[in-house]
């Protein structure tokens, strides 16, 4: 399923000449890029291509960055990390709450936990929980916001193949049912190519490809199509048969 098309007309995020610098060396370089409601986007590049800073820029996370400096983005957003960062002294329940309020916070929570399988652990303490279920948690932190944007840095890295595989299946049903925009930052082209309906490579600190994944979801890894898609992917970011 396709978000629908006049969702799609409006920008979630907008950015214009965007460019951000480290002692001296330019990670994002001048990048121009408008990212629509409802849509779910991927974004992959090399190790310290500056994937992570473009999120922490759109995400409000980082002041320095500069240029053109036109930056807009939704009103409530919410970020998922690698690590799930859910605060060890705090249940379940409580970590899903955090920064939340309003009389009907807490059966906000409960439903979001039950969206992302986790009914019966509101009382459960983060150490109880498996990888795959913290994730699970973070997921329900973010979705407990209503976000229009979701941001979400390599989630799933740290999950073992089953477990990932899995994730990916509860985030694009979470994505289809709530219909916010989503920037997936991921290290791995089938991720992104299962998931996403669009997909920009960063490539020294500009988009260097910007491709439309055009195949109706649900989608398999190993539909013969998406390897068209997958090729061309790993050609921009310089990997040939000979370095797979």
């Amino acid at each position: 399923m396709a978000p629908h098309t006049e969702q799609l007309t409006r920008p979630a995020v907008r950015l214009a000449g965007l460019t951000r610098s480290f002692g001296g060396r330019t990670v994002l370089d001048g990048i121009d890029l408008e990212l629509p409601a409802g849509q779910f986007t991927a974004l992959l590049g090399h190790s310290g291509s500056g994937k992570s800073t473009l999120l922490r820029a759109i995400a409000g996370l980082d002041h320095g960055v500069a240029g053109g400096g036109r930056l807009t983005a939704p009103e409530r957003v919410s970020v998922v990390f690698q690590d799930s960062r859910l605060l060890p002294w705090r249940r379940v329940l409580d970590n899903v709450l955090l920064g939340t309020d309003g009389k009907d916070a807490a059966e906000r929570g409960r439903a979001a936990l039950a969206e992302v399988g986790l009914k019966g652990r509101e009382r459960a303490w983060p150490g109880e929980l498996s990888g795959g279920e913290s994730q699970r948690a973070a997921l329900a932190r973010s979705l407990v916001r209503e976000p229009e944007l979701l941001l979400a840095d390599e989630p799933f890295g740290a999950l073992d193949a089953l477990t990932r595989i899995r994730m990916h299946a509860l985030l694009r049903d979470l994505w289809q049912r709530h219909r916010p925009s989503v920037l997936l930052v991921t290290h791995d082209v089938d991720e992104a190519i299962v998931l996403a309906d669009r997909v920009l490579v960063l490539d020294r600190g500009r988009i260097g490809l910007d491709l439309t994944i055009d195949r109706p979801h649900p989608r398999s890894y190993r539909e013969p199509v998406l390897g068209e898609y997958r090729e061309r992917l790993l050609a921009a970011l310089g990997v040939t048969e000979d370095h797979q």
